[in-house]
């Protein structure tokens, strides 16, 4: 009895993974929820309010590196709309800019990682890529009302 319940929490497991895998607006969302809870540990870092910790610094940068890299290719032309999207229409309409974007918020967020040493250089390499998202959020992404 034990085994075939585990067996089917298994299967469902497996089938609720391969549908976000092949949902670009799901897969989106959940990369954006690591780059946001990312930014939130480094905004508490930068403004004091958590002691700096290197690893941290370099697990918020290999977060950053890592969905600038996997993003580009999660908006293909069916994943306009749907999924509660705040995808503007401006991506598909610019993908190079769009593309180009995330390009440089990967290279900054390398630069970073290999950058900073203390809270000085983490505050400094931090707000250099966090500039990065906002910049994309005003052109490429919805406003929620």
């Amino acid at each position: 009895m034990n085994r075939t319940l585990l067996a089917a929490a298994a299967v469902v497991i497996g089938i609720t993974a391969v549908a976000a895998q092949s949902d670009p607006i799901a897969q989106r969302k959940e990369i954006m929820k690591g780059v946001g809870a990312q930014t939130k540990t480094g905004a508490a870092m930068a403004k004091g309010e958590a002691p700096f910790d290197q690893a941290k610094a370099t697990q918020i940068f290999t977060t950053y590196e890592d969905a600038a890299a996997k993003m580009p290719n999660l908006f293909p032309a069916n994943s306009k709309s749907g999924g509660e999207t705040t995808a503007a229409a401006k991506i598909w309409e610019d993908m190079d800019g769009f593309k180009k974007g995330f390009t440089e918020f990967g290279a900054d967020a390398k630069a970073a990682k290999g950058n900073v040493k203390d809270l000085d250089s983490f505050k400094a390499n931090f707000g250099n890529v966090t500039k990065n998202c906002g910049g994309c959020h005003e052109t490429y992404r919805v406003k929620k009302s």
